[in-house]
């Protein structure tokens, strides 16, 4: 039940970051007997899933890296990668008891939002920055956490659910952070276009006097 619980939360968890390298990354490991996945997530190592899951990871490698475009793929997977790591962390208890199962879905919904969230927050706020380097160092940094965390979920399941409830905390204390400065930036912006075009719309209109 540990295995199970430490997968389920591994797979929901890292979903949230990059789910189609989730299931690559998965479905190779149990595809080479690294891992060994219930009968309900056995699908995952079907050479087509496989397949599909290595295209799209290569095609979010790429817009992940892209400023702005980021954003806009961050919030067309909002409905994309919680959902899949509901459904990855209730399919992780195989067999369960459906009540079990359930309370498994939810939950592995939840730590799939916060994780998405919390990305999706971060790159908000370091696209505000026109400086481009920082996606990649970002992007780098979340393949990086799946790799670890994905191999700590499958490998050592005591120190991954206590480090996945350190960054429940962690999230639970800086969305909300998060979202002000998102929030804050683009009115700046904002003012800051504003100001600018309203100044030349002036500037033009006195030109046009003189």
């Amino acid at each position: 039940m540990l295995d199970a619980l430490s997968l389920g939360a591994g797979l929901s968890w890292a979903s949230g970051l990059r789910l189609y390298l989730t299931v690559l990354l998965v479905g190779v490991f149990a595809r080479l007997d690294i891992i060994h996945l219930p009968g309900s997530l056995s699908a995952l190592a079907s050479p087509w899933v496989i397949g599909a899951a290595a295209i799209l990871a290569v095609v979010e490698f790429f817009a992940d890296r892209i400023p702005a475009f980021d954003s806009l793929w961050d919030a067309i997977h909002t409905f994309i990668r919680i959902p899949a790591g509901a459904l990855l962390a209730a399919g992780a208890l195989g067999h369960a008891d459906p009540t079990l199962m359930t309370i498994a879905a939810l939950a592995g919904g939840t730590l799939a939002g916060s994780a998405h969230l919390t990305k999706a927050g971060t790159r908000a706020l370091i696209n505000l920055s026109p400086e481009p380097l920082s996606n990649w160092i970002a992007s780098s940094t979340e393949d990086l956490l799946v790799c670890i965390g994905l191999a700590l979920a499958v490998f050592a399941p005591l120190v991954f659910l206590a480090l996945m409830i350190a960054f429940v905390v962690f999230a639970g204390w800086a969305l909300p952070r998060l979202w002000r400065g998102v929030q804050g930036g683009f009115r700046a912006m904002a003012a800051h276009m504003g100001a600018r075009f309203g100044g030349s719309r002036l500037t033009s209109f006195g030109s046009k006097r003189d």
